[in-house]
């Protein structure tokens, strides 16, 4: 089993990386060349996504190297008001978020189809379900991710292809705390919030994702699944 994990150099994606080593080769892709030497994985890749030739040549490296599974974790958070919406800004983030995930995805069906089997999952959020108050472009990419499962899980189904969304809350990363900064709460208030009032941890992800890949879950297509400590039920 081939596996390439995108954000692979921290965070969620660096644990999802870590943990799927015992069930395959994993690729890594990242900005971040000595962090990807760290996780010593089968082989890396250094990419900017919001590149589109970058990107076009990342999606050489997954037809080169035969990716089975797909984990589009890579992401890209911004906290602004609609009404200060940039065009570069906006454009960088649809970039990153959507399109790239929607590219690596076209570009690693095919083998899978030869293969008669194939996971996609992508990392979403909580905040492309419920919807949040001045992060509507970051909301808007990740519940584009729900939608695009939705229709791929569809249309693959017939090849022994699965394509998830995983929608996690506060997750107690860099990326998480960095996210409580640019907004308007204390991470106190926020946890007031979830109902277990604790922040999700990367592992719990990572084991997820680890499932969705196994065989045990081959019927599990086209969702979207909260990771959320609850979040998503209500307070």
């Amino acid at each position: 089993m081939n596996i390439l994990v995108t954000g692979a150099s921290k965070g969620i994606g660096r644990v999802i990386a870590q943990e799927l080593k015992s069930i395959g080769n994993v690729y890594a892709t990242a900005r971040n060349e000595q962090a990807l030497k760290e996780l010593k994985p089968a082989g890396y890749f250094l990419c900017e996504l919001s590149d589109e030739y970058e990107l076009s040549k990342l999606g050489d490296y997954i037809c080169e190297n035969k990716i089975d599974v797909l984990v589009n974790n890579a992401g890209e958070y911004t906290y602004t008001p609609v009404d200060e919406t940039k065009i570069n800004k906006l454009n960088h983030i649809l970039a990153v978020n959507l399109r790239a995930p929607i590219y690596l995805a076209s570009r690693a069906v095919p083998y899978m189809k030869t293969q008669k089997f194939g996971r996609i999952i992508n990392i979403g959020s909580i905040s492309g379900v419920m919807g949040e108050a001045n992060a509507s472009h970051y909301a808007a990419t990740k519940s584009g991710l729900i939608g695009f499962a939705k229709s791929t899980g569809l249309e693959l189904a017939q090849y022994g292809i699965t394509v998830n969304t995983i929608n996690p809350g506060w997750v107690d990363t860099d990326l998480g705390h960095a996210s409580i900064e640019m907004s308007d709460f204390l991470k106190e208030e926020i946890l007031d919030t979830v109902p277990q009032k604790r922040f999700v941890e990367p592992i719990e992800v990572a084991g997820l994702v680890k499932y969705l890949i196994s065989d045990r879950a081959k019927g599990i297509t086209g969702q979207s699944i909260n990771v959320c400590a609850g979040l998503s039920v209500g307070i």
